[in-house]
């Protein structure tokens, strides 16, 4: 029983982990952070749906830096489809961009929604100055063949 009891050996000595100073650490920690880049201008995107705004801000060539939308401000169901709703994911969104010291945008709406005024009140609340707005809605050129006519 007493050799069954005994707990088997580990294999190789045992390693402790160095012990590292407070100053060790504050330069690990300064490595790690990657630097935020200054975007004083920038394009803001706004897709005001039947059902939901999205918001995103990107730097000039693209690449999108902050982005908000009424569900994810914390709206469910027929509440996302408002314009209060649309103008609180644009104040969200600009409030994340403002890390990057965005000051500028030019403004690209697209869609039909309730959000579409509303969301530019809340760049303009938000303290951003609007360069220019474009309207990016999509409208068909004649579109899709029509059903035909129902026999009766």
């Amino acid at each position: 029983m007493a050799e069954n009891d005994k707990k088997p050996a580990a294999k190789g000595p045992k390693k402790e982990a160095p012990i590292e100073s407070t100053a060790d650490k504050a330069k690990k920690a300064k490595k790690s952070k990657s630097k935020r880049k200054s975007v004083p201008e920038g394009n803001f995107y706004i897709h005001a749906g039947y059902n939901n705004t999205l918001v995103s801000i990107a730097e000039p060539n693209g690449n999108v830096i902050a982005w908000a939308s009424s569900g994810s401000c914390g709206f469910k169901g027929a509440r996302k489809s408002t314009p209060y709703a649309a103008q609180v994911a644009a104040e969200t969104a600009v409030e994340k961009s403002k890390v990057y010291g965005l000051e500028r945008v030019h403004v690209f709406v697209k869609g039909g929604g309730p959000g579409r005024e509303q969301g530019l009140r809340g760049i303009v609340n938000a303290g951003l100055s609007i360069e220019s707005i474009t309207d990016t809605t999509a409208i068909p050129h004649n579109g899709c063949r029509k059903a035909r006519p129902r026999r009766v």
